[in-house]
């Protein structure tokens, strides 16, 4: 595995490198041999150590998350748990959906009241990051699985049934949304 240790607000010791190689080492088990892993290490203004985990992973991209008060080392251990826990549940999901005669979809709503709302409201907010992404065909249900991989309240991809770029996203009541452009 071909491991990169980056950091933000840090400087990356050899007992943290040797750490982390080590820790990373052991999800060999798990992940092929020319899977690549990067990891980002940083402190927070108020001392808090962070650790962000991403392996992009058969097609799929894991990413895991922690965060410690006092320590880093807890946090990396943290967020390895994390992603060990995302790959287990990514291969029992793949050997599921293999197993599965048909996929049926189910009818999304999207609610355009709230849309309005947010609409409506009159803000002050600025654009503070800009971020490119990779955007591939996948059916609705492998997004649906991507963002819950990822963990994000929304996942932009592009529909593999009509070949347009679609949204999904996570409502306020819990179900999901999915927006579709206009022909």
């Amino acid at each position: 595995m071909k491991t990169t240790i980056t950091a933000k607000n840090m400087v990356v010791t050899p007992g943290i490198t040797e750490r982390v190689m080590k820790k990373t080492n052991k999800m060999e088990r798990y992940l092929d041999p020319s899977t690549e892993v990067f990891i980002r290490l940083g402190r927070e203004k108020n001392n808090r150590r962070i650790c962000e985990i991403t392996v992009p992973f058969e097609g799929v991209i894991l990413r895991a998350e922690s965060s410690n008060d006092d320590n880093l080392y807890v946090s990396i251990d943290q967020a390895l748990a994390k992603l060990e826990r995302q790959i287990h549940k990514h291969r029992t999901k793949l050997g599921r959906r293999v197993r599965e005669d048909a996929f049926r979809p189910s009818e999304l709503e999207y609610n355009a009241e709230s849309a309005e709302a947010i609409i409506g409201e009159e803000s002050s907010r600025k654009v503070v990051r800009n971020k490119t992404f990779p955007v591939r065909p996948m059916s609705v249900e492998d997004a649906i699985f991507q963002m819950e991989l990822l963990g994000h309240h929304f996942f932009v991809f592009v529909n593999s049934e009509t070949d347009r770029t679609n949204i999904l996203y996570l409502r306020n009541d819990g179900d999901l949304g999915l927006m579709e452009p206009e022909a």
